[in-house]
This record gives structure tokens, C-alpha cells and sequence, in this order.
């Protein structure tokens, strides 16, 4: 396909220099050549236009390793790196991400909920985040309480809001964000954090995600995880012995202690500022039918971009952190998850 025209703006490169035998004494191969140009042309033309009825999508160039992504308007060049792909000719976004709060008890099923809401939206771009990633760091007090099963993790004062607030701000404004990773074995953040970009839908899960004012005002939705105490007592254990490196007793006198005490105090209340609550988790197909359903309505009245993304650049493809592929084209982050 024939490249596409350059801007008025935009440099223009010296013709190549001719080539050896290339001279008068040639006229065919060079009306031959024009015929070809002329034929690429007439196909390019004849081509149907792509997502007929959308707003042409501005198209990226990727350059070499040391160079950043750029978008070139009428006006002015832009640079795409760490963007998501609905910025326009001036550099601002277009339209603001839609966020979804999932909340509810340990172990209720809130990742499994968010994958099955991320595999029927189908949306392009989409980003997973999770309130485990935000722990905040252990005193070495409290990392020997940890240690002992004696730290409660399941309180609010154990997660840093502030960093969660100020990373979902700039993630629904379409801007890059460093999140920590957090290991579950050693109670602690890992060195290197993972780097995420913005997204038409972003989904924040965890056991406190209505339990700050700040943090609820973000929230475009907010959707409550309701499951049976006992389901969540057995996926518990099964996920801290068999992940986590504990052991039963150790299970089980946290949750006692911790655990079920945090869920009357702390989360069961907050589904009282839920918009909806799924009953069963992720084994109730119906109401993530009908939430996908009301999420679908309300992008399409324009409350977000979801114009086709333009793929990432091949710098941005070599970052180590960046976020990988999820299920049906919808690119997501992972973090450490809720309880399956």
C-alpha cells in the first residue's frame, strides 16, 4: 500500500541519487516504474475505508530504538510514547477512562469477577488493577509480627491510599504510572515496580476499594463481590498453603483474628455504596451479563474513547514491564490479585 502523504510540516527527504546506468539511455524501466506507482495508486483509491463512520484514526510512526513514537497533525508533531491512543491534535485527551471499583471480602472471587467482565466487554484497551500491589512497607517490627501470623494486613491503616488515589488519578487521565509490586511470601515490595499506561476502562479490585471517600469519588461504578463466608474460609487456605508458603494453623488464626473481625468492621458496610452487588461471585453468569450489558450503554454515549488503539511501538514492545496481551485483544495489567 502506498505510504500515506506527507504534511505540509513535515520535512521533505532529497530524492534518492540515481544509480549506476540509470541514464537517458533507459526510458522504459522508468515509464514502467510510473505505470506501478500509478496502479498502487488506483488500488489505494479503490480500497474500502476502514471503520466507516468513526473519526479516521491518526496514524503513528514507529521509529527506531532511540527514537520516540511520533504523531504528525496539520499543526504540530506530536510525541506518543507512555500515551494511550486516543490523544488528539493538540495533546489532550479526548475522553476520560471509565473506572470500575470492585470490592468485597478476602478470598470472594473479585479477580475471577473483573477477568470475566474484561473477556465480555471486549474493549480494546483495558487495565487490571489490583489494591494488593499497595501494601505499604513493614517496619522490621512488623515484619517479624508478619512473620508470626500477629500483623493484621486486612485493616485500612495497611494500605498506602495516597498512592493509590494519586495512581488511579493519573491512570484515568491517560498518563504512565509506576505500581509496586508486592510479594506475599516475604511480606515486602519487590525492587523493580511495572509500568502501566492508560486505558479506555480501568477495573481496581481489592478488600478496601470503598473504604476511602477520596478513593470513591474516582469510581465510575463500583461493584460489591457478596460470597458466602465459608467459600471464602476454603479458598483462603487454599491459596495461602499452596501459594504462599503457610500452613494451616497459621491460616486459620489469622483469619480468626484478623480476617473476619476487618470483614464485619470494615468491608461488609461498604456495600452499602456499592451501585451493584453480585451475589455468589463469579459463578453468577447473569449479573456479569447484565453489568457487561450497562458497561456497553455507557460507552457507547460517549462516556469513553474506544476508537481501535494504535499498537504499541516497537520501543514500547522492548519495555521489560510493559503490560502483555489479555484475552480478546484487551491488554491488561496483572498484579498480584485478589483471591481466585
Amino acid at each position: 500500500m502506498a505510504a500515506p502523504p506527507a504534511s505540509a510540516d513535515a520535512p521533505r527527504l532529497p530524492p534518492p541519487p540515481a544509480a549506476a546506468g540509470d541514464g537517458p539511455d533507459r526510458p522504459a524501466e522508468r515509464s514502467e516504474a510510473s505505470c506501478e506507482d500509478r496502479n498502487a495508486e488506483s488500488l489505494d483509491r479503490l480500497l474500502p475505508a476502514v471503520g466507516t463512520g468513526r473519526s479516521p484514526r491518526k496514524r503513528t510512526t514507529s521509529q527506531c530504538k532511540s527514537e520516540p513514537p511520533l504523531l504528525r497533525t496539520s499543526k504540530r508533531t506530536i510525541y506518543t510514547a507512555g500515551r494511550p491512543p486516543w490523544y488528539n491534535e493538540h495533546g489532550t485527551q479526548s475522553k476520560e477512562a471509565f473506572a470500575i471499583g470492585l470490592g468485597g471480602g478476602s478470598a470472594s472471587g473479585k479477580t475471577t469477577v473483573a477477568r470475566m467482565i474484561i473477556e465480555a466487554l471486549d474493549v480494546p484497551w483495558v487495565v487490571l488493577l489490583s489494591m494488593d500491589s499497595f501494601y505499604k512497607v513493614l517496619t522490621t517490627q512488623q515484619q517479624e509480627q508478619a512473620a508470626r501470623n500477629n500483623f493484621n494486613f486486612d485493616h485500612p491503616d495497611a494500605f498506602d491510599f495516597d498512592l493509590i488515589v494519586s495512581t488511579l488519578k493519573k491512570l484515568k487521565q491517560g498518563k504512565s504510572v509506576k505500581v509496586p509490586v508486592y510479594d506475599f511470601t516475604t511480606h515486602s515490595r519487590k525492587k523493580d515496580w511495572k509500568t502501566l499506561y492508560g486505558a479506555n476502562v480501568i477495573i481496581f479490585e481489592g478488600i478496601m476499594a470503598f473504604a476511602d471517600k477520596t478513593l470513591l469519588e474516582l469510581l465510575d461504578m463500583k461493584i460489591f463481590v457478596d460470597t458466602d463466608s465459608d467459600i471464602r474460609l476454603v479458598r483462603r487456605l487454599r491459596r495461602d498453603i499452596s501459594e504462599r508458603g503457610r500452613d494451616i494453623e497459621g491460616v486459620i488464626k489469622q483469619y480468626n483474628k484478623f480476617v473476619k473481625p476487618a470483614f464485619d468492621q470494615y468491608i461488609q458496610p461498604t456495600m452499602r455504596v456499592a451501585d451493584i452487588v453480585v451475589p455468589w461471585g463469579s459463578g453468577n453468569t447473569v449479573a456479569i451479563d447484565l453489568i457487561v450489558q450497562h458497561m456497553h450503554s455507557q460507552l457507547e454515549e460517549g462516556r469513553t474513547g474506544l476508537g481501535a488503539p494504535v499498537p504499541p511501538s516497537a520501543s514500547d514492545a522492548e519495555c521489560p514491564r510493559e503490560h502483555a496481551a489479555g484475552a480478546r485483544h484487551a491488554h491488561h495489567h496483572q498484579g498480584q490479585g485478589d483471591q481466585p
